[in-house]
């Protein structure tokens, strides 16, 4: 008999599930070849599912459903409430450019999305090995058929097949990890792992390599060194409103299940997983960095952007745990959020600009297409500006007071080797500098090209969207304390129930 409190853990995963379903049907119906009902519906459920969450981390609670399997939390209900507006983010700047290219002769993109919105919401709240991998792979297959949603083009069914390759190959080391750790605890439950591995009782060497693939399957979801081959063939050839669907959400997913299985789960072993972070994260910092400058595919930069932006995102996970005190446990896991929200935050509004750009026939994403942008659109210009002097950590934007927090969290850990890789991600961050100047070069100071002499028109939805979007990436820069607190409450909540 399932209790009450198992479906209350579950209400809006189920909200979603049925308004999915509804929507599916509903479009059967659906004459406008922009899809309106459709578009109109998703956007009230995701509304709806945002206000639900949004509620829930506000009571603070943390309870168990499913005999342990769900977990509510407020850093799973703040993730699942900041991935649903990510997603109505993305959809509102997606559907102009969608209809433009066929994209709306049925809902799939807004169904498909919906979908794997819900296997995220499943990822961020799964504690229990086989739940996170059924979410995962909710999430995955639905991105791989976004990908490919243009049959028609050539570039979109190529990356299609090569995201689902080394999709399954990731998801192959994350299952073999997973299932070594239930062969050496004997347990699913990520709880009863933990109080496993804390009790020195099973073999550190079996541990360990389970721990290998976990780490390996994890790093290809984050697109993080050695495993980011996919993202920037990916993220070039997939249809730009479908690259902003798997760039912005699922990371906050990514992120979550990181901290269930490496925090929640896997903590006594904190000493082995942090130096293959470090590795991860230098590699990270460099090759993206570097390979960035080179770009001159406007999609393909940000790629790199991003896997440099994830080296960041892993300095804080690894500098929460210091020679087995866990006293920096709440800063540094709590900045790594803080790193994640406001990395999509800055993501939606960048991959915004270039789907606002695109019109039919023409893609607009070279970095030669923003030539002159200031001249034709000082909206776009500006907010675009914002974005990149954001992911260039330039105050007073809200990307400076991210990284400032990694480099924080890094310095008061005290360890000689956190405070090498807190001054040599500074280093990368300057060389990172150029491509994102680069950028603002572009915009405000080249004549624009001929072709790119149209003026701009995007609904007005797109707009108000927009100009929200890049004040936030400014007033959170200005006042980021509300965003950083509730990061590190969430994450006090998570060190709470561990009892560390």
């Amino acid at each position: 008999m399932i209790d009450k409190l198992s479906w209350i853990a579950v209400y809006p995963e189920l909200v979603l599930l049925v308004m999915a379903c509804v929507i599916a049907l509903a479009d059967l119906y659906v004459k406008s070849p922009r899809r309106t009902l459709t578009y109109a519906l998703t956007l009230l459920t995701l509304g709806a599912v945002a206000v639900m969450e949004a509620s829930t981390a506000l009571g603070g609670q943390v309870f168990y459903g499913f005999g342990n399997m769900v977990v509510v939390d407020p850093m799973g209900s703040w993730l699942k409430c900041f991935s649903s507006v990510a997603l109505m983010v993305t959809i509102v700047y997606g559907r102009p450019y969608a209809a433009d290219r066929d994209m709306l002769r049925g809902g799939e993109f807004f169904t498909l999305s919906l979908f794997a919105l819900l296997g995220m919401f499943v990822m961020i709240s799964g504690h229990n090995f086989l739940v996170l991998y059924m979410g995962l792979e909710l999430m995955t297959l639905c991105s791989y058929a976004l990908v490919a949603l243009r049959r028609d083009d050539a570039q979109a069914t190529e990356a299609a097949m090569k995201y689902f390759v080394l999709g399954a190959l990731a998801s192959g080391f994350l299952l073999y990890g997973l299932s070594m750790l239930y062969g050496a605890t004997g347990s699913l439950n990520i709880n009863e792992v933990f109080n496993a591995i804390a009790s020195r009782q099973v073999k550190h060497q079996v541990l360990v390599f389970g721990l290998v693939f976990i780490v390996a399957g994890l790093a290809f979801k984050l697109g993080a060194v050695p495993f980011h081959m996919w993202l920037p063939d990916v993220y070039q050839g997939a249809p730009t409103a479908v690259t902003l669907v798997i760039g912005g959400a699922p990371q906050l997913a990514a992120f979550a299940m990181t901290i269930r299985l490496l925090v929640e789960g896997l903590l006594p072993l904190a000493i082995d997983w942090q130096q293959m972070l470090a590795l991860m994260a230098i590699g990270s910092l460099l090759i993206g960095n570097l390979a960035a400058i080179a770009q001159t595919n406007l999609k393909r930069m940000l790629a790199f952007s991003t896997i440099s932006q994830m080296g960041f995102l892993l300095l804080g996970l690894l500098a929460g745990v210091v020679n087995g005190n866990q006293l920096n446990t709440e800063s540094a896991y709590g900045a790594a959020m803080f790193y994640a929200l406001t990395y999509v935050l800055t993501t939606l509004a960048a991959f915004g600009i270039v789907l606002l750009l695109a019109r039919a026939g023409h893609e607009s994403e070279e970095i030669a297409d923003l030539s002159g942008l200031n001249q034709r659109s000082p909206l776009y210009a500006g907010v675009m500006a914002m974005s990149m002097f954001s992911l260039a950590g330039l105050p007073p934007l809200v990307g400076f007071y991210a990284k400032l927090g990694v480099l924080q969290a890094l310095i008061s850990s005290g360890r000689t080797s956190y405070l090498v890789l807190a001054v040599f991600a500074v280093l990368m961050s300057l060389i990172g500098a150029f491509y994102y100047l680069r950028i603002i070069k572009v915009m405000y100071f080249d004549a624009p090209h001929p072709h790119n002499a149209q003026p701009i028109d995007a609904p007005a939805d797109a707009r108000i969207v927009l100009a929200i979007n890049g004040a936030l990436i400014l007033a959170l820069g200005i006042a980021p304390g509300g965003l950083m607190t509730l990061c590190a409450q969430s994450i006090n909540s998570i060190v709470n129930s561990l009892g560390v």
